[in-house]
């Protein structure tokens, strides 16, 4: 049916266009087979009621043709912004899945050895996977909201680890109520605990900042690792956060990393 529908349209397309085309030819051909001139000038001498006709004919055309555009240009972009939407819900959903996995683990371990401890965890790991559920998904989140999620993350990573480790978060925001991508930050701040305190024994250590500047945002991480256990790799959660900064912050991000001897620094800026 649609198949059918589709055809019939194509088909009222290409006779109109016949048309469209054939009334100025015939008009052209007559005019000068009959006065035998060598040019004709169109529409010159017909009655008023044709040529208005004929004019009319062509300016309905023009209006349906640039409507038509329009509707298309317009079902480019809704297309558009779809496929971006749904590239960002599938990127935004692969943020921490293994994490949540670890903590659940490691929740196992505690239940019987500390009650109250156990209850804490719980508490924030059902914060912060209300957020990756529910406030991740939306288009903004506020700075606020990213900070109590970052924190929440921080704290759980402390209950998990028997080791100690000099974890500093400075916060320098004007306004914590700007918005901001959701689940942006804490890629950066996954990285510096997977590849770096995951393999220290002694001495790790985390520095997190995040300041803004009039009209930029900095969020910086820092973190030292073990050279020995470094293993190369393209890195799919930086790889996920460089394709979400480039739809949602087009031209209006940097995302650098450095690494010094046994140094690694991470900073995002957005303008």
């Amino acid at each position: 049916m649609n198949l059918t529908i589709q055809k019939n349209k194509w088909q009222l397309i290409l006779l109109i266009a016949f048309v469209s085309i054939a009334i100025p030819m015939v008009i052209v051909a007559f005019e000068i087979i009959t006065t035998e001139q060598e040019s004709v000038v169109f529409l010159q001498d017909y009655p008023s009621a044709i040529s208005i006709l004929i004019l009319s004919y062509y300016g309905l055309l023009l209006t349906l043709g640039i409507t038509w555009l329009v509707k298309q240009l317009l079902s480019f972009a809704r297309l558009r912004n779809e496929t971006i939407k749904n590239e960002l819900q599938h990127l935004q959903s692969q943020v921490n899945p293994h994490f949540f996995f670890n903590v659940l683990n490691n929740l196992y371990g505690i239940v019987d050895k500390d009650a109250k401890k156990a209850q804490q965890v719980i508490l924030k790991l059902s914060e912060m996977m209300r957020y990756s559920i529910y406030d991740g998904q939306k288009e903004t989140t506020t700075i606020a909201e990213e900070v109590t999620y970052l924190k929440n993350y921080v704290d759980l990573h402390k209950m998990r680890y028997h080791k100690k480790i000099d974890i500093s978060f400075d916060i320098n925001i004007d306004d914590e109520q700007k918005e901001v991508m959701p689940l942006m930050f804490i890629i950066l701040l996954e990285n510096a605990f997977k590849h770096g305190v995951e393999h220290l024994r002694t001495n790790a250590y985390i520095h997190i900042q995040l300041s803004s500047e009039k009209d930029s945002l900095v969020f910086k991480v820092e973190n030292n690792f073990d050279k020995e256990e470094v293993k190369e790799s393209k890195g799919v959660g930086l790889a996920n956060l460089r394709r979400r900064l480039e739809l949602v912050y087009p031209k209006k991000h940097i995302l650098s990393t450095t690494q010094t001897n046994d140094i690694y620094k991470a900073q995002l800026t957005l303008n």
